[in-house]
């Protein structure tokens, strides 16, 4: 009962006298680190999202390629072939004490560091996507390996080398095929067999037809728009 009447950071009682007003700083003290404990997962949820949306990149290796960028710059060696000139001349006009030419070609470099680490985080998911659409491994033996599947092992090895999180090859996954209508009407006709009997199964064998004729054309159009766009159609 006294476990109860701390767990209670408010308490009043209403008396002849007027209220008894009682605060616990002990239950308050559990509120305030409660709530610490909540947003630090908060902040590691959103830290961790933000490294499984960039793998194999991460914060580190985007400082590395704005350093080697500007110290090329610095070099008087400019491996943007141009670019970041062009960048630079597409700038907003700024004003003030910040629109020095200076600031403007390190927000230029800056630019040009993001768009380089950006495309290599996109080729790279999209080489992964690939190497995972070879499915030649499933039909060999395991003691007679083919060269062409040993070399894709290789492949996955090294771009799977880093240490991941968890979802973070979920953007690297290759899309599930679209199935086609007559292959999904026949695997449900399959799994309603054995529930219904011989009159039930040909009505529904009927409105399967109807359906495959009349309304699937349609809605396998939109599904395979769908799966263009979306991961999960």
């Amino acid at each position: 009962m006294a476990e109860a009447h701390q767990a209670v950071a408010f308490q009043f009682t209403v008396t002849p006298d007027g209220v008894d007003f009682r605060l616990s700083r002990e239950a308050l003290r559990h509120i305030y680190l409660s709530g610490i404990n909540s947003w630090k997962k908060r902040l590691i949820r959103i830290k961790n999202g933000i490294l499984r949306g960039v793998y194999p990149g991460s914060p580190t290796s985007w400082l590395v390629v704005v350093m080697a960028t500007v110290g090329s710059n610095y070099c008087k060696v400019d491996i943007s072939m141009g670019l970041v000139h062009c960048i630079q001349r597409c700038l907003p006009t700024r004003y003030g004490s910040y629109g020095t030419p200076q600031t403007e070609t390190l927000l230029s470099m800056v630019i040009f560091s993001t768009g380089v680490w950006a495309t290599g985080i996109f080729l790279f998911r999209q080489t992964l996507k690939l190497l995972l659409s070879y499915h030649g491994w499933m039909f060999e033996m395991h003691s007679k390996t083919s060269h062409a599947t040993k070399i894709w092992a290789i492949c996955v090895r090294l771009l799977s080398s880093r240490r991941p999180m968890l979802y973070s090859f979920q953007t690297s996954l290759p899309k599930l095929p679209v199935p086609s209508v007559p292959a999904t009407i026949h695997r449900y006709l399959d799994s309603v067999r054995p529930l219904l009997d011989d009159e039930a199964y040909f009505r529904m064998e009927s409105l399967a037809k109807e359906f495959q004729d009349k309304i699937a054309p349609r809605l396998q159009k939109y599904l395979v728009l769908k799966s263009w766009w979306a991961t999960n159609y």
